[in-house]
């Protein structure tokens, strides 16, 4: 059985004490939600040691939304993954589209911050997903797959085997545009298949989240696809009640 995943991206949200405020609120009806769904939040860094202390005594864990592509050393600005391990972090967020659009993250820089991921004992929450564009030309495949190949296919089978994908369909957040449960289920289905030729029966039991705007109203839907194994929460993962809500889309 793959792991229900339902993982809350903050990105550059709230300030500190109203993240300890929403984390409580989640924290506060976790036991309206299946014991089965595990629950991700992951705040800006700023907040990350308050609110990993507000989780404190759940089972409600902690990610961070990215990681330096170095170990230590004059990087200023940087944040590297030995300090958010540190923390109290248990995932990182890698490779979403916000990050490879606006700070031009290439998958060479991917690679780099995978092996520190790895390396300070994270899971990454590795993110793929084509724009509006590359939907339209038909070129969606192409790009998930090439994504996958230039990151994914350099881990070990024992990396592997301590993976969550997310995928994005970039074109349908924020544009008017929706993807359908259907369309989430093929292109899961599909990364599934490019995981398989190079990880075999391994990539049946890598959990494969979706990430585009998914709602209360619509993850039971969702979640209900053979190859969704749950959701990367962006809008709705700022309201405790409808974070959770969408967690109870796997009780349906």
């Amino acid at each position: 059985m793959r792991k229900k995943i339902v993982a809350g991206n903050w990105k550059m949200n709230t300030l500190p004490a109203e993240g300890v405020e929403l984390a409580k609120g989640v924290v506060a009806g976790r036991g309206e939600v299946c014991s089965c769904v595990n629950f991700i939040v992951c705040p800006p860094f700023t907040h990350l040691a308050m609110v990993a202390e507000a989780l404190k005594g759940s089972d409600i864990e902690l990610g961070a939304q990215n990681c330096a592509a170095e170990a230590k050393g004059a990087y200023t600005g940087e944040v590297a993954a030995s300090m958010i391990a540190a923390l109290g972090c248990k995932y990182v967020i890698l490779g979403h589209s916000e990050r490879r659009q606006y700070y031009g993250e290439t998958s060479a820089t991917l690679n780099k911050k995978m092996e520190q991921a790895y390396a300070n004992g994270l899971t990454p929450i590795y993110c793929v997903g084509e724009n509006l564009d590359e939907r339209e030309a038909g070129k969606h495949f192409d790009v998930v797959k090439a994504q996958i190949e230039e990151v994914v296919y350099n881990l070990s089978e024992e990396q592997f085997k301590n993976l969550v994908i997310a995928y994005e369909p970039v074109w349908a957040i924020g544009t008017g545009k929706t993807a359908t449960a259907d369309q989430a289920q093929e292109i899961h289905a599909y990364i599934r298949k490019v995981l398989a030729e190079k990880f075999g029966a391994a990539a049946a039991e890598c959990p494969i989240l979706y990430g585009g705007s998914c709602k209360p109203a619509n993850a039971a839907e969702i979640f209900a696809k053979e190859d969704v194994d749950g959701g990367l929460i962006g809008g709705a993962a700022l309201k405790a009640e409808d974070f959770l809500a969408i967690g109870k889309g796997f009780q349906k």
